[in-house]
């Protein structure tokens, strides 16, 4: 065959593998350089790895779109809706609008809903259920004024710039509407964002393609994949397509996975690892351009660990890091006081790196007491890294509590200097630093709009929350607050009982207008605690990609 027609039935396979990604995931990766052809190995040579003979094929951040329905929006809706988009959403609007007496005409053209466009991306490496910032706009040309306070109801996403294609549902999305209240962001109302909205339906998936279709060679990567990283990791379908699931120790590290599977030997044999653990540590230790070198030693197995432990005594901490990250990924708790005491050090630049090394690799008991001591860290954003942290390992340090089903208020009370965050992208939620908190027993705060008040006056043993109804400002609802501002959020947020008015439990204020009252409040001395300070996390990054279709 010449080299024409092996480069041409190349492509026809490359193809097919990224068809077969397409249809199980969304849309394949298009990042990584074309594959080039070569020669067949007449040999598997003792430097063969397994990126050297197999390309992995991964979807990355796939764009995704939909049409939807938000409801609650008190005459800032409009009835505006060309007539594809109301047909594909009559068909989703019976399931997920719970009511049996719908007319579905009249619901969409209410003044108190509006269709919107959603827009998002799912991350790369994704994992089934996991969560992700979605975009919604009202359609344009509407006569949708605002969506705030309005809710999203179930719809489904599919790959964008699909709107009518039979495709695989890819994600799902729904939930409160945000729009921004603080000064940095204030935009228009028509577009918001759904906060961890997006659902992502199915799981991460990686396939091998083999440059040279070949069932032996096939064959070979797999049980070396499985040899290294354990049983039913890889299976090989084909000649040129081996399947790779994730391995558990790497679940939350899938694209280091990827990258030590590319950098794995095939043939390994104890004086060829032997060799190649003293060349790659030595690289380690001289080399600037660390990053290669350590997946390579990662790959090569836990028969580096002699040589890597001699490198913690090493002066430069920068290849302590490494070395200790290698020796802990590699199931060696040698190196875990190396990175303690780079975590500890208000001097390093690798604090966070140690950290979150610590915590994705390290024992969970370690990890816990390495991280709640970090608490106390001066520096706060060593303090926010430390509470995420936390967070991922579900430790009870952390206070816990779903407000409204918006957001949720979580404290911490261990802490020196006092800070309330809010969290404007992934899970909405705020962060009591150094809880309890607690307001002045003199204060009144008002929305910009008017329609709330926090009031206690001088002696008042209580706090006051009173919300104006807002299409008729006579009628108000006033509940009853302690000073601990939990407690007031909890009023301002939690969901009313309906059916019995006197035993509301909150005014169910949209999450936004609830993080402007709390920046008010710290601006205007409202907090007992002077010292206390407000952050907000950054908005949603949420990508354009464009694609070819």
């Amino acid at each position: 065959m010449d080299n024409k027609a092996k480069k041409t039935d190349l492509w026809v396979f490359i193809v097919a593998v990224s068809l077969l990604v397409l249809v199980g995931c969304g849309a394949p990766e298009k990042k990584r350089k074309q594959i080039e052809p070569y020669e067949p190995l007449s040999e598997i040579t003792q430097d063969s790895t397994i990126g050297s003979l197999a390309e992995a094929f991964s979807y990355g951040k796939v764009a995704v779109e939909g049409y939807g329905i938000v409801a609650g929006l008190n005459g800032t809706g409009s009835s505006e809706c060309p007539p594809q988009i109301r047909t594909y959403l009559k068909k989703y609007i019976l399931k997920n609008v719970p009511t049996s007496k719908l007319d579905i005409d009249e619901f969409i053209d209410s003044s108190d809903t509006s269709v919107v466009h959603i827009y998002g991306v799912i991350p790369e490496a994704v994992s089934k259920n996991q969560y992700f910032d979605l975009q919604v706009n009202a359609l344009p040309g509407s006569q949708t004024t605002s969506l705030k306070g309005s809710w999203l109801y179930e719809s489904d996403l599919k790959v964008a710039g699909s709107f009518g294609v039979t495709l695989k549902v890819l994600a799902s999305a729904k939930g409160p509407v945000y729009i921004d209240t603080l000064g940095d962001a204030i935009g228009d109302e028509k577009t918001g964002y759904i906060l961890a909205g997006g659902t992502a339906l199915q799981e991460y998936r990686v396939v091998l393609a083999l440059r040279k279709p070949d069932f032996k060679i096939a064959s070979l990567i797999r049980n070396r994949i499985n040899e290294r990283f354990g049983n039913n990791i890889a299976k090989a379908t084909s000649q040129g397509i081996i399947e790779l699931k994730i391995p558990p120790k790497y679940r939350h590290q899938k694209k280091r996975f990827l990258q030590i599977l590319s950098a794995t030997y095939l043939v390994q044999t104890e004086e060829s690892t032997k060799q190649r653990a003293a060349n790659f540590v030595r690289k380690l230790a001289v080399e600037p351009d660390k990053g290669p070198t350590e997946i390579t030693i990662e790959a090569i197995g836990n028969q580096c660990l002699s040589k890597l432990a001699a490198l913690l005594e090493l002066s430069d901490q920068h290849i302590r890091l490494r070395a200790a990250r290698c020796m802990l990924n590699l199931g060696s708790d040698q190196g875990l006081n190396a990175l303690r005491q780079i975590a500890m050090d208000k001097n390093s630049p690798y604090r966070i790196e140690a950290i979150e090394t610590i915590t994705a690799s390290a024992s969970r008991n370690d990890a816990s007491a390495l991280v709640r001591s970090l608490l106390k860290d001066e520096d706060f954003n060593i303090v926010k890294v430390a509470y995420e942290q936390l967070r991922k390992l579900n430790d009870i340090a952390i206070t816990q509590k779903l407000i409204g089903r918006n957001f949720y208020l979580e404290q911490i009370p261990i802490i020196k200097q006092k800070y309330i965050m809010v969290y404007r992208s992934d899970q909405p939620r705020v962060v009591i630093f150094g809880a309890p908190i607690y307001c002045k027993e003199n204060i009144f705060i008002e929305s910009e709009d008017g329609n709330i008040i926090l009031n206690a006056p001088a002696g008042q043993k209580y706090v006051s929350i009173i919300r104006k109804h807002p299409k008729r400002p006579n009628v108000l609802v006033k509940l009853k607050s302690s000073f601990e501002l939990s407690d007031i959020i909890t009023t301002l947020c939690e969901e009313s009982v309906k059916r019995a008015p006197q035993n509301q439990t909150g005014l169910n204020i949209s999450y936004g207008e609830m993080i402007s009252l709390l920046k008010q409040m710290v601006d205007k001395g409202a907090i007992k605690d002077e010292n206390v300070q407000f952050k907000a996390g950054p908005m949603p990054k949420i990508e354009q990609i464009s694609r070819n279709y």
